[in-house]
């Protein structure tokens, strides 16, 4: 047995894990990174999502998401608006070469992977290291980045599973006590995600029935989208479609608390999920032929999954055990109050008196609820909005204090296992904001090191100012919708609303002095015609020259910069002349506008 010292430890290589490690060795701490898998990202890249959901806004794409997006944007032929679920989709190599190639440029950050842990080490109520099957690491500051929240069942953290009834928190969505569902239910089904790829006039391999198979389980998958739309939901580049589809599809639920039994349990569970996915894809061939098969050469074959090929890595988890900490978000806690969600605020009394107040604000989401459940679903509050001519989530932040234990020292949570209500998690749980909160636990960790100091004891100030402050990824925290990381102000008003969250404006707009600087891409194509405004938020562009592909109907206009927005809102109902610059998209029947003219 090994045994390794280092000043911050990461166990799991999944999109929180792998950004905290990345974050706290970019500040200068001596960090180790052990994974499972020899492919970092987890859900961006091994679990198969490769289609991330939420923060689309550019002027939400900071950070190291923002700074992923630009790589992913360097290398992937065809560019990334392919598919309708999502603007951004790519092959999952690509992210797991960015994410590895972070990490090799980082002396004081070591990654060592096929290694799970096993057991938690602590002294009193502190963790000091966590042991594996061939190394022990001790460090001064743990981080969690399992997919599961596996440190927190091993160190016997004080953490949550499953549903919160109406009574814990009075969360307008909560049910008030169980239902047929919820007990089927406890958690979020995963999925295992199948790549599948067009083979044109060839004939694909078979793709043979899983043990057990009934075509009954996915009948009616796409009856309401058609065949087509269903295939261009996940599309990627290189004509292969990412499987990730929640009506009657690879979502698996049965017995999913076998995920946090034992191990034959979770073994059996993850066997059956595959087959599931298996199934599925199966019934695609048989329904719409053997032009579709298996993309056999996505994902690497390896002894420590029993995925690989056209199969990820490992399920994509959208729920874990969850931290008790310092702060819980709750559903009211990503409820829109106007536009936005108001920031988490914290106050400090003496008496009957208000001492101090602060914003306890670390990341930023903006994902609508999300709740999967196979056989049923629940009502949930509406957090979504039109804007930029299509839907998109309401904003909101993370607290510090989420990533925080309540109890033990010397740790952090970074992934889907922050404190956080079952409810809430639907909104919380999404790559990008992921991202964010394994940016933020990294940095806290690098300043514990820094200020000899616990996490819980870490001015929540010190980090906010270090990640907006960061060299090579500065992270915003303050949502404000029209105010993108290329403005001169940015700095300025991201500290004047922490510094004032009574100010904070409930439309997401800050008062700016000048006009925004975009980012500038590669020039987009140039597309004429006439402007119809069907309804606020909805607008599309008859083309003026008609091909081939814009034929038949109109396209939609959307757009992911504000001053395009705000625009296209001011506009009559119909312009008869309007030229804009963009990209278009077949698979979302819509033009992503970035210059108006």
């Amino acid at each position: 047995m090994k045994i390794l010292q280092t000043e911050v430890l990461v166990v799991g290589g999944g999109t929180g894990g792998t950004a905290a490690a990345i974050q706290a060795a970019r500040r200068g701490a001596h960090t180790i990174l052990v994974s499972e898998f020899a492919w970092l990202g987890g859900m961006l890249t091994s679990a198969g999502v490769s289609a991330p959901d939420g923060n689309e806004l550019e002027a939400f794409q900071t950070g190291l998401w923002g700074a992923f997006l630009r790589a992913l944007e360097q290398r992937q032929p065809g560019g990334l608006d392919n598919a309708w679920v999502s603007f951004f989709t790519y092959e999952p190599r690509i992210g797991a070469e960015i994410f590895a190639e972070w990490v090799a440029q980082l002396a004081n950050l070591d990654w060592i992977a096929g290694q799970v842990p096993l057991e938690v080490l602590k002294e009193g109520e502190r963790v000091t290291g966590v042991r594996f099957r061939d190394i022990t690491v001790f460090a001064k500051v743990t981080i969690d980045g399992t997919e599961l929240g596996d440190l927190l069942a091993l160190g016997k953290i004080p953490h949550r599973w499953g549903w919160e009834f109406q009574s814990e928190w009075d969360e307008p969505s909560a049910p008030r006590s169980h239902t047929s569902l919820t007990e089927r239910y406890p958690v979020q089904a995963p999925t295992w995600v199948v790549m599948l790829k067009d083979f044109g006039a060839e004939i694909a391999p078979k793709i043979p029935p899983p043990p057990q198979y009934t075509s009954q389980r996915f009948a009616g998958a796409w009856e309401n989208y058609g065949s087509e739309s269903f295939l261009n939901y996940g599309r990627l580049p290189q004509g292969q479609f990412m499987i990730n589809w929640p009506i009657h599809g690879n979502d698996y639920g049965e017995g999913v608390e076998r995920l946090i039994g034992d191990a034959q349990q979770k073994s059996e569970f993850l066997q059956a999920a595959l087959w599931h996915a298996q199934g599925f894809a199966h019934f695609i061939q048989t329904h719409l032929g053997r032009r579709y098969g298996l993309a056999e050469t996505v994902f690497p074959k390896v002894s420590e999954s029993m995925g690989g090929g056209a199969f990820a890595l490992h399920p994509y988890y959208r729920e874990s055990r969850r931290l008790i900490g310092r702060v819980t978000v709750c559903e009211q806690d990503i409820l829109p109050q106007g536009t936005i969600a108001p920031l988490p605020i914290a106050i400090t009394a003496e008496g009957c008196e208000t001492v101090e107040t602060w914003c306890e604000a670390i990341a930023i989401g903006n994902y609508a609820n999300d709740h999967h459940y196979p056989s049923g679903d629940i009502p949930l509050k509406p957090k979504s909005m039109r804007w930029g001519g299509r839907w998109t989530g309401t904003p909101f932040t993370i607290p510090y204090g989420s990533l925080v234990s309540a109890t033990v020292d010397g740790f952090l949570v970074c992934e889907k296992n922050i404190s956080v209500s079952h409810i809430a998690n639907g909104a919380t749980r999404l790559q990008p904001l992921v991202l964010g909160i394994g940016q933020a636990a990294g940095m806290a960790a690098a300043l514990c090191i820094e200020h000899n100091c616990q996490p819980r004891e870490l001015p929540v100030r010190s980090l906010q100012n270090a990640l907006l402050d960061d060299a090579s990824a500065p992270a915003a925290i303050v949502p404000l919708l029209n105010l993108p990381p290329t403005h001169p102000d940015w700095q300025f008003w991201q500290h004047y609303y922490l510094n004032n969250p009574e100010s904070y404006p409930t439309n997401g707009y800050c008062p700016l002095s000048s006009r925004p600087l975009w980012r500038q891409r590669q020039p987009g194509f140039r597309f004429s015609g006439t402007f119809h405004r069907q309804a606020d938020q909805l607008y599309s562009l008859t083309m003026e020259t008609q091909t081939t592909e814009t034929l038949d109907q109109p396209w939609s206009l959307v757009t992911l910069r504000a001053e395009i927005n705000d625009t296209l809102y001011q506009y009559p109902s119909t312009v008869e002349l309007l030229t804009v610059s963009g990209t278009m998209n077949s698979a979302g029947r819509w033009l992503l506008v970035e210059s108006l003219e």
